[in-house]
């Protein structure tokens, strides 16, 4: 037995670690978002956020603006997609069971595929377009179109799951000179600007002591979140701990349940299940092209 830990056995448990704090980041803000509007969540949660990525980023030393003219237009579409990302799936967050928005977000490595095809001109080969479209079925079985559940906010998480598929191949196009924490700052001090514009005109609603714990836990998870992304990047071959990614799901189906009382419908994990299954089926054909090439 070894002392130490892999490459990708650490990218694994930094992989795990990411999906938990991201997944409790979100079950604190629909907690917080009971009692203080959503322009106020947004704002407080990226001024703790910007400073706390600020100082790490200078830490690190990852802190730099010399970016050439197509990086910075790139870092600032991504900027624009993550305000607006931010916008609806906190606005669904808010109205929907925590499980079921997960459910939808799973969709996102499918759609980064099917997108990289479309537009960037990835080969994608017919075992994995199947996927994909077994992939879509699943998710039509999640929102069911026409159903009694189906409402703004179910549309609201097909826009984030629109929008964060364009902010991945945005982000995809950049240079490697582009430290992943300058741009992560930037992200959320772009998100902090948008949260003051939402509340433009509005008025400040008190904020208690348990409010306030709850938002500057959220900084800290997210936080924590972004630095385990970034870590698993550089430890762990992506292909060997992206597939740790759908472990989100069981954590929203846990909490979903332990703090709201929540447990999506049969239909709805039948779905998850298909699309969780093409996704790990895709990032694993991925893989052997990779390895065959």
């Amino acid at each position: 037995m070894t002392g130490s830990l892999s490459p990708n056995q650490k990218g694994a448990l930094l992989m795990l670690g990411s999906m938990a704090f991201f997944t409790i980041n979100d079950t604190l803000v629909k907690l917080v978002g009971e009692t203080v509007p959503l322009w106020q969540i947004v704002t407080v949660r990226g001024v703790m956020a910007s400073v706390l990525l600020l100082c790490l980023a200078r830490a690190m030393g990852a802190l730099r603006f010399d970016l050439s003219r197509r990086d910075w237009g790139l870092v600032l579409a991504r900027c624009a997609t993550e305000m607006a990302v931010t916008y609806f799936f906190l606005s669904a967050l808010l109205q929907m069971p925590l499980a079921n928005i997960t459910a939808v977000l799973q969709m996102l490595p499918l759609t980064v595929t099917l997108c990289a095809a479309l537009f960037l001109g990835e080969t994608v080969g017919w075992r994995r377009s199947l996927a994909i479209a077994l992939g879509f079925i699943g998710m039509l079985l999640i929102v069911r179109p026409g159903g009694a559940d189906f409402g703004p906010a179910t549309i609201y998480a097909l826009l984030a799951v629109a929008l964060l598929t364009l902010r991945d191949l945005v982000t995809r196009q950049m240079s490697p000179a582009v430290p992943s924490l300058t741009v992560t700052f930037l992200s959320a001090f772009s998100v902090m600007l948008f949260g003051l514009g939402l509340g433009f005109g509005e008025s400040w609603q008190p904020v208690g002591g348990r409010e306030w714990l709850l938002l500057s836990a959220t900084a800290v998870l997210i936080l924590l979140a972004y630095l385990c992304a970034v870590m698993t990047i550089r430890v762990g071959e992506v292909s060997a701990v992206a597939p740790l990614r759908y472990t989100g799901l069981v954590w929203a189906l846990l909490l979903g349940w332990l703090v709201f009382g929540e447990f999506p419908s049969g239909l709805t994990l039948l779905g998850a299940g298909i699309v969780v299954a093409a996704g790990l089926f895709t990032l694993l054909r991925e893989r052997q092209v990779a390895e065959n090439t």
